[in-house]
This record gives C-alpha cells, sequence and structure tokens, in this order.
C-alpha cells in the first residue's frame, strides 16, 4: 500500500513548555505532503524529520489562535530563502488572508513564489480540496473563534492485477489498464474470462480526521464517522470541566465518546494543557475508560494509517 502517515510536530496548547510544541503535524498520503497548522516552533521540528521543506505542497490552518499559526509567516519566508518555485496554497478561514498577506508585504516582498489563498467556510462540511487519490473536507468546529478541522480521505483505487492470471492467458501489457478499469477478456478461441477472475479487490480507502480546539460536539462523530484514525484536542481532564466549556475546548472523555461513536479504528490525544505537563498519562488513562484504542501523540511520533 502507498504510505499514509502523520508526522507529530507538535501536540502541546498555547501555554510553552519544555516538553511539547504547539500544533503542528505533517500528513503524508501517497507521496504528497499537507501540513496541518503551522505554531512557532515548526520549523525547527521539520528540520528533526525526514520531510524535506520542499514537498509540502498545503498547508491548512484551522483557526486563528497563535498556537496554531504564528509559524507560518517564518515558513513562508523560509521557503523563499530555499529557492522554492511552486505555489503554496493556504487554507484558512477568510479572515486570516488580509493578515497573511500584510505580513507577506512587510517580510517577503520578493518571494519568488505564489501564495495561493482558499478561504475555508468553517460553519460547512464540504470538500476544500482534491485531486485524483485524494480529497479533504472541512469539518465545522466550535471554538472561540472561526474553526475547522480536516478529513483527509483517500478516494477509491483499482483492484489489483492477477499476475497468474494474466500469465496463464497470455494477456499482454498493453490490456493491463483496461482490465483494472474493469474489461473481461477474451481468449483467441472466443471465450470470454469474467475480469472478477483477473483482478483481486483494491484496497480499502484510509482516512485521518483531525480535530483541533473545539468543545464536545456529539454531532461531530458523524462526520468522522469510520475514519481509521481520529486525532481530538484533549486540552483538560474531567476534573477540569468548567474550564474546558468556558474556553470552548474538550475533555480526553468526550474526545473518547466521539471515537466511540464515530466507532473510528484509533483516537490520538493532543493538545495537552501545560497543567498536565507530567501527568498526561491520566488524560490517556481517562480516554481508555470510554474507548479502549486511545493513544497520547508525542512530538517527531509518526502514526501510520
Amino acid at each position: 500500500m502507498e504510505p499514509f502517515k502523520i508526522h507529530i510536530l507538535g501536540c502541546g496548547s498555547a501555554t510553552p513548555t519544555l516538553q511539547h510544541f504547539p500544533s503542528s503535524q505533517i500528513v503524508e498520503v501517497r507521496g504528497k505532503m499537507f501540513m496541518v497548522d503551522c505554531a512557532e516552533g515548526t520549523q525547527l521540528q521539520l528540520r528533526k524529520t525526514r520531510v524535506a521543506f520542499t514537498k509540502i505542497q498545503a498547508v491548512f490552518i484551522s483557526h486563528m489562535h497563535g498556537d496554531h499559526c504564528f509559524g507560518l509567516i517564518g515558513m513562508v519566508s523560509t521557503f523563499g530563502l530555499l529557492g522554492r518555485t511552486a505555489p503554496l496554497h493556504i487554507y484558512a478561514p477568510a479572515a486570516m488572508e488580509e493578515y497573511l498577506m500584510m505580513q507577506k508585504r512587510l517580510f517577503c516582498n520578493d518571494l519568488g513564489y505564489d501564495l495561493v489563498f482558499h478561504a475555508v467556510d468553517t460553519k460547512k462540511h464540504q470538500v476544500i480540496y482534491e485531486d485524483r487519490s485524494l480529497t479533504v473536507e472541512s469539518i465545522p468546529l466550535c471554538h472561540r473563534v472561526p474553526c475547522s478541522g480536516f478529513l483527509f480521505r483517500e478516494k477509491p483505487g483499482l483492484p489489483h492485477i492477477r499476475r497468474d492470471m494474466i500469465d496463464f492467458y497470455k494477456i499482454p501489457v498493453s490490456q493491463i489498464n483496461n482490465i483494472k478499469a474493469g474489461a473481461d477478456w477474451t481468449t483467441e478461441d472466443g471465450s470470454v474470462i469474467e475480469n472478477a477472475r483477473l483482478v483481486t479487490p483494491s484496497d480499502k480507502p484510509r482516512s485521518y480526521a483531525y480535530c483541533s480546539d473545539t468543545k464536545y460536539l456529539p454531532a461531530l462523530s458523524k462526520i468522522v464517522s469510520d475514519a481509521d484514525v481520529l486525532y481530538h484536542e484533549a486540552t483538560y481532564s474531567e476534573d477540569m470541566i468548567e474550564n474546558a466549556e468556558k474556553y470552548c475546548h474538550s475533555t480526553a472523555r468526550q474526545a473518547a465518546m466521539v471515537a466511540r461513536d464515530a466507532n473510528v479504528g484509533r483516537l490520538f490525544l493532543g493538545h495537552y494543557s501545560a497543567r498536565y505537563e507530567r501527568e498526561e498519562s491520566a488524560l490517556l488513562e481517562e480516554a481508555r475508560k470510554v474507548f479502549e484504542n486511545s493513544h497520547l501523540t508525542n512530538e517527531l511520533q509518526v502514526i501510520t494509517v
């Protein structure tokens, strides 16, 4: 199967700690690299991974809080210093365009490549990016400012050729693509070999849902239903639920409730409050009481979908 990986660059929240960087990830799908959120320190974390700066083709910003976007203009500048020529696509709430372009004028006037801004309607669940093998959908979240999560979903692939059957019926290589597309094969004596005998089913499409800052949303489980991997913020534990409600964040238990109700494969927690710097295991324990296949994220971790 083609690679589908999540590179965790930062999984802390707004207050800096010695243990965690604020939010940033790289989603690697079939050789394409997408960044999700870009906080301070993102460039440093990128240097520690094997992800090349030049391979990042788009950045998705969930919302305009500094711990999710303060690193963006610095990275944009570095791309210019490295001689980037390919456009960089930015997907973010509409209000960010003016802020980003003002910074570009101030600090990156001679950038050498195009910044292409795509406004994300944070109130709608819709496809905001699409190519031959992938779609990215916006996920409406509820935070103190307009905020969107992102759902990366593979498109169904073609079936796999049965090499033994191709050899047995001496089917020429020129016909392989036709058979993958569903064609039968007719032998020299006129016998029709049904397509189902020549192929095996394609791999199941994989999906990854990123849900950053949000209060608990029971309806969220419908949007991320059956995702292979769900990243959901878990800023607080249940004993701080009043803070979670006040600041529009979620507890670890609430994140697990979304995972359980959505029937996801695995849940990864992140966006930890600085108060849990040495007690994140308490968040994991709380989540696992509701959804057993819960895990903590950590910097430089690579999650295979």
